[in-house]
């Protein structure tokens, strides 16, 4: 496993930390999540396959000691709080770094720790900026950012976006580790929403360019069509042999006697795509070819035209049935994101020797004894730390 060896400390935090310190699990890293005291009991987080569980209370003296030892033996903490949260109660990266601080240099605890930090939005300095104590969720990030701007827009106009996938996922993977020494590394989800929309917002630049219209919605063939049974059909030929061979099927399979009323008979023909002008039209008949037969039908009839570049619009538990994952998945919210990774993916990376892809929910607490004996600590201490409250275990009970 190729981080094999590689011991991470995550703070128990919402989606984007939680997610990071799943990818690390899952190529070999031996994560360790440290919860709070209230979420003993609490298994609602799923983002947890791979990794271990410690109570530790951060509002006591001796907590933070604890944690404090526990991160002078890691190689890698990931922190999900807002700038000044961990400086405040001893655990910044000068304390572990050895870093200036006010021109007063600090002895360094653990000089390779990479302190890995994910904020919310970079605002010249992320830790000290003017936006550096404002909560924020996905929306306000891809808002932040020029992505949620440049994204298909809803029938008013209005920006739609995709649920919380962009920011929160996609934004939350930038870490590296760029030497052997340990560093801050500072990453937020408004750099990286705008580092996997590259494409878009470089085309966004510019007025004229036709990028983002072609990709938006406006050319009907680049679109989602209704079904006749209310679901969809998406179709995505935007080359003109995959439209040639999309429109040679699609005008195979209407109905006999299929017409758009006030169309020209014939229409269209195959130079529909290059005409913009003829675009409306186009959509006109799509619009209403596809409202003759269900969405199953149109699945089954376009099953072997492989260069036609039409799927269904499959639904979260019919997309899991067809790659052979179980289901149904939590119902995700803010703190618990179900990690939809396959476990029939032969071809995948995780495959390919990463950890195990067990769905498991991981207990707060549950592995407080074991990691607190891999991290030196005698039973004796363990018992004080657990009478003193420093630390909680997790009581297992019954499933009834």
């Amino acid at each position: 496993m190729a981080l094999k060896g590689i011991r991470v400390i995550e703070l128990a935090g919402l989606a984007p930390v939680p997610f990071a310190g799943l990818i690390l699990a899952d190529w070999g890293a031996e994560v360790i999540r440290i919860d709070r005291t209230e979420a003993l009991g609490v298994v609602d987080d799923i983002l947890t396959r791979g990794k271990r569980s410690i109570i530790v209370d951060l509002r006591s003296k001796e907590g933070v000691q604890l944690a404090r030892d526990m991160i002078a033996q890691a190689d890698v903490l990931l922190d999900p709080f807002r700038p000044g949260v961990l400086e405040r109660i001893g655990l910044g990266p000068e304390v572990f770094l050895g870093l200036e601080l006010d021109g007063r240099g600090a002895t360094a605890l653990n000089d390779r720790l990479v302190y890995a930090r994910i904020a919310g939005c970079l605002v010249l300095n992320v830790r000290t900026g003017p936006q550096r104590e404002h909560a924020g969720h996905d929306l306000n990030y891809l808002a932040t950012s020029g992505v949620l701007d440049a994204l298909p827009k809803e029938t008013d106009g209005k920006p739609s976006f995709p649920l919380n996938i962009l920011a929160d996922f996609a934004g939350g993977g930038q870490m590296e580790r760029r030497s052997g020494r340990g560093q801050v590394v500072s990453t937020d989800m408004v750099s990286g929403a705008r580092y996997v929309s590259t494409f878009a917002l470089a085309h966004a630049q510019n007025p004229e360019s036709f990028i983002p219209r072609l990709l938006g919605g406006s050319a009907p063939f680049y679109s989602v069509y209704r079904c006749q049974d209310d679901r969809y059909m998406s179709v995505a030929c935007l080359e003109p042999k995959f439209f040639a061979a999309f429109l040679t099927a699609f005008k195979k399979n209407l109905p006999d006697g299929f017409v758009v009323p006030d169309q020209v008979p014939g229409f269209p023909q195959l130079d529909a795509q290059a005409g913009r002008d003829s675009w409306p039209e186009l959509k006109r008949y799509l619009d209403h070819g596809f409202l003759t037969r269900s969405m199953v039908d149109w699945t089954q009839r376009f099953a072997n035209e492989k260069d036609a570049c039409v799927s269904p619009v499959l639904t979260p538990l019919e997309a899991n049935a067809r790659r052979g994952e179980p289901g149904p998945l939590p119902h995700p919210a803010l703190s618990r994101t179900p990690a939809l990774v396959s476990h029939n993916e032969p071809e995948s990376k995780l495959a390919r020797g990463a950890a195990s892809l067990d769905l498991g929910r991981l207990m707060p607490g549950k592995d407080t004894r074991e990691v607190l004996r891999d991290f030196g600590y005698s039973e004796q201490r363990i018992h004080e730390h657990v009478q003193a409250g420093t630390t909680q275990v997790a009581s297992h009970r019954s499933k009834l």
